[in-house]
């Protein structure tokens, strides 16, 4: 079973950054990737995503201050979120696309001054 770890969430100030970090047990070559996040009393959504070949999308509320990279070897997904705002605190987590494999405890974010 594949396991995913999530990492580098905290409390950070509004226009502040943080780089998150997952980590999976299993191999994600061949795998498109996300990133996910769940605010309080809503429902989880896709916040960005990446391709096998590299290609990304993202949710339009985040254009432009998140980017997702991919390190195949090392099986790792990162999410490097910049210019980030109180609507961006949640729980993120990490996943296949479209997610199949069991959730990780995920990383709470949360912007707040």
């Amino acid at each position: 079973q594949v396991q995913l770890v999530e990492s580098g969430g905290g409390l950070v100030q509004p226009g502040g950054s943080l780089r998150l970090s997952c980590t999976v047990s299993g191999t994600i070559f061949g795998i498109y990737m996300a990133w996910y996040r769940q605010a309080p009393g809503k429902q989880r959504e896709l916040v960005a995503r990446i391709t096998t070949d590299g290609s990304t999308s993202y949710l339009d509320s985040v254009k432009g201050r998140f980017t997702i990279s991919r390190h195949n070897v090392k099986g790792a997904v990162y999410l490097q979120m910049d210019s980030l705002k109180p609507e961006d605190t949640a729980v993120y987590y990490c996943n296949n696309d479209p997610s199949t494999w069991y959730w990780g405890q995920g990383t709470q974010v949360t912007v707040s001054s």
